[in-house]
């Protein structure tokens, strides 16, 4: 029987188990002529909810002001932020199956709106612990978070297996010694899961 370099994963949300639609994204950017993908993850302005220094509401406000302040950029914001978002459904199944055999637990870049969205998406008791960075005061790629996730999940970090869609993050989790995934498609996370099949 083969055996696994790791006995935990821990996983992103956005752009890994979630997924926004891009296209209504473009959309509403295309239709007001704003910036809004630029503006919105700005590190200035999205650094402090991501920190819990800052709420959504207080983000989307400083998006909306530094794109014009006026009613038509408020619109467009609200708009954008309301752009749907879905679950991964293979992702979704390849983490119910590790998780029969380890821990699974999510490490995300996140507002305080974070509970409300795993609630409406059918997440909240999917995973057996979420580190949302909003909470714990730091974000990828800062050591510190994984220590915390690896903390949670209740495993040494070289016994972690990282996956993540940003390749800063997964680099930083490979610099504690974890075993990074570069999730690009569901394929990457079964390659690395292959083992527990």
């Amino acid at each position: 029987m083969a055996v696994t370099t790791f006995d935990a994963v821990l996983c992103d949300l956005d752009g890994v188990l979630r997924q926004f639609d891009h296209a209504v994204q473009a959309d509403i950017e295309a239709r007001y002529g704003l910036p809004l993908m630029r503006t919105a993850f700005d590190p200035a302005l999205i650094g402090p909810p991501t920190l819990g220094l800052a709420t959504t509401l207080e983000w989307a406000e400083s998006v909306a002001v530094a794109l014009g302040g006026d009613e038509r950029a408020r619109q467009a914001v609200a708009e954008f932020v309301a752009v749907p978002f879905r679950v991964d459904e293979e992702v979704r199944a390849l983490l119910a199956r590790a998780r029969e055999r380890m821990p699974v637990v999510l490490v995300t870049n996140a507002m305080d709106s974070l509970e409300e969205h795993l609630d409406l998406l059918g997440l909240t008791y999917f995973a057996d612990d979420v580190v949302s960075s909003a909470r714990v005061g730091v974000a990828k790629p800062d050591r510190r978070i994984y220590e915390i996730a690896a903390e949670r999940a209740g495993v040494p970090a070289e016994r972690c297996l990282f996956v993540d869609d940003r390749l800063e993050n997964v680099e930083a989790a490979r610099a504690l010694g974890m075993t990074g995934v570069h999730f690009r498609i569901a394929d990457d996370l079964a390659a690395a899961l292959g083992t527990l099949r």
